[in-house]
């Protein structure tokens, strides 16, 4: 029928795991603007989970904060034990949780021959082992429920490598990996899993003001030339196909990681 959304999600449940800003809250906001059932908002600040969970809400979507860690895997599983009991089976998992963990954010190591190794578990700690670990917790319920949807958010570090930033690059590429086993294991179930590769998006803001000048700096505007879209990505830039690989358009599609880019690297 001319009007029907092809994005449906047909009223099923999602978990996004750091949704309380940025890219992950834009996720959480665009599956619900497509009729998700209910939508289990994760971070580690619970303000901040709470404040996007209030927003969806507001849409007239069920919707309720999860906050945990997603390197420690009791803690996700409880969060995954109130979703399902106060929304319903989780079927659609976007491991959006990234960085360098819940205290740190990444930047430019020293040569990696110089780095300590204490620094690399931060990396393998949220960016692999938190992708296993949300995995684990639900994706017993979706082979129940008779299907399921599994997003993982990547990086361009992880496809092709990134001087400086060598122990994200090899934890990012690791959860590339995990990707595609999953989809080889849990396809058999009715289950999809796919990543998204990001490159630089534009940190959040609310000073417009800091907003510009950082735009305009010398810095922003060498890493910006680097992308064939002269702009960095924004977080509806990934919204969108997080949308798309949740929804059944995109049920024939496993095992793929799909990179939005501004074509800082080409996929073939």
């Amino acid at each position: 029928m001319i009007g029907e959304d092809p994005l449906d999600l047909g009223g099923q449940v999602a978990l996004v795991t750091g949704a309380g800003q940025s890219v992950g809250r834009e996720i959480a906001l665009m599956l619900a603007r497509h009729n998700a059932g209910g939508v289990a908002v994760n971070d580690f600040v619970p303000e901040r989970a709470a404040a996007v969970a209030a927003e969806i809400e507001a849409m007239g979507v069920p919707a309720i904060p999860v906050v945990f860690d997603v390197g420690d895997l009791a803690a996700v599983r409880a969060g995954v034990a109130t979703a399902t009991e106060k929304l319903g089976p989780v079927t659609l998992l976007v491991n959006n949780a990234g960085n360098a963990g819940p205290n740190a954010q990444i930047g430019l190591s020293p040569e990696f021959w110089e780095t300590d190794p204490s620094e690399w578990d931060r990396y393998f700690r949220t960016n692999t082992f938190g992708v296993m670990n949300c995995c684990h917790a639900t994706i017993p319920g979706m082979i129940q429920a008779g299907g399921g949807r599994i997003v993982t958010i990547v990086s361009d570090a992880g496809r092709v490598g990134e001087a400086r930033l060598a122990a994200y690059s090899a934890a990012k590429a690791a959860a590339g990996g995990f990707v595609r086993a999953i989809a080889k294991e849990a396809g058999r179930y009715g289950i999809t899993s796919n990543a998204i590769a990001l490159s630089a998006i534009l940190p959040p803001m609310e000073d417009k003001a800091k907003e510009q000048a950082f735009l305009e700096s010398d810095g922003a505007k060498r890493q910006v030339s680097r992308y064939v879209i002269r702009r960095f990505g924004r977080p509806d830039d990934v919204a969108g196909a997080a949308l798309f690989l949740c929804s059944d358009a995109a049920g024939f599609i496993t095992g793929q990681t799909y990179p939005v880019n501004g074509g800082y690297s080409f996929a073939v």
